[in-house]
């Protein structure tokens, strides 16, 4: 048995949190190497992503995208938000104070190789799309939100509201956020998808469709702050 899938079968919380705290570990790593580390080390994170989504979905049963046509009004209404809302509140300069030097702009990095420069878009926008919904709502919306209610969190239906978490988990996944004012509304938008449907998969898809048209967004106008 891989390494992996060893961690993730020693029980129900391993299996929601270890994913989740690789991927960041990983992420935290892209500012230790020198300013370029970055672009490498996001690839990296996202051929780890890869196979942490698909040792994850054999062991959370809930990891299991699902498609309606509220995830797809969400995906698009909290895209829309996310950049609308952009010059008018304060940006989360405690947690998530942004290094000089460190953004993420490829076709300046490498303006002397423009395949090297849309290769890494394209990874990018993959991690965003594939990579980042599964992990994050399993670990937010499906294991912190229920942890929060009962420590036995497998016994809280998918569907079942509960305020004190509801609005403890939006806040904690916004201020996870550089733009933490629209991440805690799409908390929010993203965890009334799960009690409505009472299944996890239509907000892995408005998830994905945010981040999806977020990262044309970024192509399309150079607004690189978003990636």
């Amino acid at each position: 048995m891989n390494p992996l899938r060893e961690l993730l079968q020693r029980s129900p919380t391993h299996a929601r949190v270890a994913p989740f705290f690789i991927f960041v570990a990983l992420t935290f790593g892209q500012a230790m190497f020198g300013p370029d580390a970055k672009y490498w080390f996001y690839l990296l994170k996202t051929v780890v992503g890869v196979w942490i989504v698909w040792e994850m979905r054999k062991v959370v049963t809930e990891a299991r995208w699902a498609f309606s046509w509220e995830a797809v009004v969400v995906g698009v209404v909290m895209c829309v938000l996310w950049v609308a809302l952009d010059p008018y509140y304060p940006m989360n300069h405690v947690i998530m104070k942004p290094v000089p030097g460190d953004e993420w702009v490829p076709f300046e990095r490498f303006k002397d190789s423009a395949a090297m420069a849309w290769f890494l878009v394209v990874v990018r926008t993959f991690g965003m799309t594939f990579v980042v919904p599964p992990i994050e709502e399993v670990f937010y919306r499906s294991f912190l939100y229920r942890k929060f209610i009962k420590d036995d969190f497998e016994q809280v239906p998918m569907g079942y509201f509960a305020g004190a978490s509801f609005v403890v988990v939006s806040v904690m996944f916004g201020l996870m956020h550089y733009q933490w004012l629209p991440g805690v509304l799409f908390s929010m938008a993203c965890l009334w998808l799960v009690l409505r449907k009472k299944r996890l998969g239509d907000a892995i898809t408005a998830h994905a469709i945010t981040n999806f048209l977020l990262a044309v967004w970024v192509v399309w106008k150079g607004d690189w702050k978003f990636f």
